[in-house]
């Protein structure tokens, strides 16, 4: 039959007109890759391989590689729109898949495994039925993530049918075997996507009839006829001829081998961790989650880059989107969620390794990038405070366990909490990358890293970042907490604490009453901030900062619950906060800068994590976040939470079009599982429940700084400024009487001058202004602060 295949020829047309690529759908059944040397990745959504990552996980080759079924005589059914497919694992936790197409004339049975070795994906195809179907395979390059550039062919090598596809350092090569073990390829086509590709080939004449050997340069589109059952070979190489014999030489080892040594690399992976006993009682799909989650914490970390892990192999909305960072880029937030997760695994090696490779990245100020590619590139350039004291967290977390195994980071310890200290207790983004101002999650991790850190500082340095740490964590209620607001009143609480406090909070008052901007939203709806309400308080609870049954905090619980829970028939799941924009408009329509936010299964984690500390049951929590997996069993960034509308595939409690796998999502579903059979978070930080146990500390002073400057003083209380250099401070009180100077002291992460001011009484004001020795000159402003009867 091979002989009587007319042989490609010609050139495809190219298009008149590009749209910017879109990636694949982001609702991943399946992500996987292998624990040999193989430096390669997939996903698998819609029931065929989407995109494929090499040789790290921040370079995708390939939008997707799917499948066509036709007789030739006009019947024609793309795989990937064919519904009811059906995933087969071969355990929880092993990436490696069988999936099931059933049609009325056929069936298609589709096992996808990388080559251990190899970097090389390997697709075995059985096609039963009607004999007078064939498969087609059609593949979508993206080598180097780029659509414009690559070049496509249809050819043969040394003697072998193939299609392969180059663009700058990157080759890829399709070839394809028959159970003879001989090139099994019959027609093929190298096409460009939307004018010559496949698909518009079967769009147009419903049979294959396009034989193009060649394309010019663009978005490209491979194509060939298999036969009935053949293992197809996808490899990825320095230059097509590099592509072309790594997936020869894997083809000729055989698939059954590379399945049979996946399978078994992966199961004795898992079984260097045990469930506690004490989580033998979950139900079974929640522990098939529980491995399946870790597996999924292990696929999503490089290869190249020991430590490195993404936040996802998906690209959210990727069916309209151009991104061309997606999810899989590095953000040392989610980063350091997975390693707590690792560490809570007793997977130390893999903590350690994060570990240094937050340290080989973090910047010569102490602060990380809000994201980077995995070599430590920029992406966005937003500044998250959290992001900077996340790793503070993970260096105590290991020196707790005294895992750190000599790894010398008092330096960035140290230089991390200089920028805390400097830029804090605003941030210039929230954890969402949205708003500036003072949140409450971002402070508790920012205090939680000042009382950690204190393990690797001595003296002064140490006294400065706990002192920091006591009277950020002692204001938290003046500067984030209202009461009697009109949505208070509504939602029947006395007050809440808000999403996050404008900055200027710390300079004067009225603050909260600010706009502070929702984005993501066709139209803002223009809310001060006292008006918008977030979850995100509840990092108090779980770091120790505040009791599980505060006043404040049992009343911005059942706020959250009344405001932003939304009850799926698969649990409860809640949304960032009110007005959010970041999802699904309400017609389906995919995020396209703005929409409408649903609801998030970590948040449900997150939840969790609080009932736990009061005293709560967790397993329906868990029970939730299970049944909102998607087909796959892995767990969305989002789910739906509106009426469904079964055209977009949108139905309630179940995955949404954004991020699938989320890997933070991941990390605290284990998290919390783990947390329910010790009774306590396990991330929480060991010292900072020490010092706090729930408690606002009582403190005898307030600090003064130019970025935070407190407009009143209670008596009794003594100040203190906290100054970045060395000062000399003139002072006196009630129209400049007394006036004194007093110089600042070095406290190894700041300057401070403490003013002997516990004897003013009430209606007293005190007046200073600063002078700088290191450059002879004077502040140029004048400075008072009231002296009131309480903390006000």
């Amino acid at each position: 039959m091979k002989n009587s295949i007319p042989q490609p020829a010609g050139t495809a047309p190219a298009p008149e007109w590009r749209n910017p690529a879109s990636w694949s759908s982001a609702r991943k059944d399946m992500t996987g890759t292998t624990l040999g040397a193989s430096r390669l990745w997939f996903s698998v959504a819609q029931g065929i391989v989407s995109e494929v990552y090499y040789p790290r996980l921040d370079i995708p080759q390939l939008k997707d590689l799917g499948l066509i079924v036709a007789d030739g005589q006009g019947f024609w059914q793309e795989l990937r729109r064919l519904p009811g497919y059906t995933l087969e694992f071969v355990a929880p936790g092993i990436p490696v898949v069988t999936i099931h197409h059933r049609h009325a004339r056929f069936d298609l049975h589709l096992r996808i495994c990388p080559d251990p070795q190899r970097d090389v994906l390997l697709l075995d195809i059985e096609l039963e039925g009607d004999t007078e179907l064939r498969p087609y395979l059609l593949a979508a390059p993206r080598l180097g993530g780029d659509s414009l550039t690559n070049r496509a062919w249809a050819d043969s090598w040394e003697g072998r049918s193939l299609l392969w596809a180059e663009q700058g350092p990157f080759g890829m090569a399709l070839m394809c075997a028959g159970n003879d073990g001989l090139p099994g390829f019959g027609m093929r086509s190298a096409g460009s996507v939307g004018e010559s590709d496949l698909w518009q080939d079967f769009d147009r004449h419903r049979r294959m009839t396009w034989c193009f050997a060649d394309t010019e340069p663009g978005e490209v589109s491979l194509a060939g006829e298999l036969p009935h059952r053949c293992t197809v070979a996808l490899g990825l190489g320095s230059s097509k001829e590099a592509a072309a014999t790594l997936a020869w030489s894997a083809l000729m080892r055989g698939f059954e081998p590379a399945w049979k040594d996946q399978c078994a690399d992966w199961e004795n992976w898992q079984k260097n961790w045990q469930l506690p006993v004490a989580l033998s009682a979950l139900p079974d799909a929640a522990q098939q989650l529980l491995q399946r989650s870790a597996s999924v914490l292990k696929i999503h970390q490089d290869h190249t880059y020991p430590g490195a892990a993404v936040a996802s192999l998906s690209v959210p909305w990727g069916e309209s989107s151009s991104s061309q960072g997606g999810y899989h880029l590095v953000w040392s937030r989610d980063l350091v969620e997975t390693a707590g997760a690792l560490l809570a695994m007793d997977k130390l090696d893999d903590a350690r390794a994060i570990l240094c490779y937050l340290m080989a990245t973090q910047q010569s100020d102490g602060h990380w990038l809000q994201n980077q590619w995995l070599g430590g590139k920029p992406f966005w350039q937003g500044i998250q405070l959290d992001e900077t004291a996340f790793p503070v967290l993970l260096a105590a977390a290991l020196h707790a366990r005294d895992a750190l195994a000599q790894i010398p980071v008092h330096d960035t310890v140290r230089r991390a909490l200089d920028f805390i200290l400097r830029e804090g207790p605003s941030t210039g983004q929230d954890r969402w990358e949205e708003d500036a101002g003072i949140n409450t999650f971002t402070l508790a991790v920012a205090i939680a890293a000042l009382v950690e850190g204190t393990a690797f500082l001595q003296g002064r340095e140490r006294d400065c970042a706990l002192m920091l740490a006591d009277y950020w964590n002692a204001r938290l209620e003046d500067w984030t907490w209202v009461e009697d607001t009109q949505l208070a009143r509504s939602l029947g609480v006395p007050g809440y604490y808000l999403r996050s406090a404008p900055t200027d909070e710390l300079i004067h008052d009225g603050a909260k009453l600010e706009h502070l901007l929702i984005k993501n939203r066709a139209i803002d709806p223009d809310l001060p901030a006292e008006e918008q309400l977030a979850t995100d308080f509840l990092q108090l609870v779980r770091y120790g900062l505040r009791d599980a049954h505060d006043p404040c905090i049992a009343a911005s619980v059942t706020a959250i619950d009344k405001l932003l829970k939304t009850d799926t028939p698969n649990g409860p799941v809640w949304h960032r906060y009110n007005g959010d924009g970041y999802g699904e408009h309400a017609d389906g329509r995919p995020f396209d800068g703005s929409g409408h936010g649903r609801g998030w299964p970590l948040l449900t984690g997150e939840r969790a994590h609080y009932a736990l500390m009061a005293g709560d049951d967790v397993l329906p929590y868990i029970n939730a976040i299970t049944a909102m997996t998607g087909s796959g069993g892995l767990i969305p960034e989002q789910v739906w939470d509106a009426d469904p509308i079964p055209a977009r595939d949108l139905y309630p409690g179940q995955p949404s079009g954004s991020a699938m796998p989320l890997v933070w999502a991941h990390a605290e579903y284990i998290k919390l599982c783990l947390s329910h059979a010790q009774g306590y978070p396990v991330d929480r930080p060991v010292q900072t429940w020490l010092r706090y146990h729930g408690q606002r500390p009582a403190i005898s002073y307030y600090l003064w700084r130019l970025q935070q400057r407190p407009r009143n003083l209670p008596a009794g209380k003594e100040l203190r400024l906290l100054l970045h250099s060395p000062a000399r401070v003139h002072w006196g009180h009630s129209g400049w009487q007394d006036i004194a100077d007093v110089d600042t002291q070095d406290w190894g992460l700041a300057h401070i001058a403490i003013l002997p001011t516990t004897q003013l009484r009430p209606g007293d004001t005190l007046e200073f202004t600063l002078y700088w020795p290191e450059t002879g000159q004077w502040q140029g402003e004048n400075f008072s602060l009231h002296i009131t009867g309480d903390a006000s």
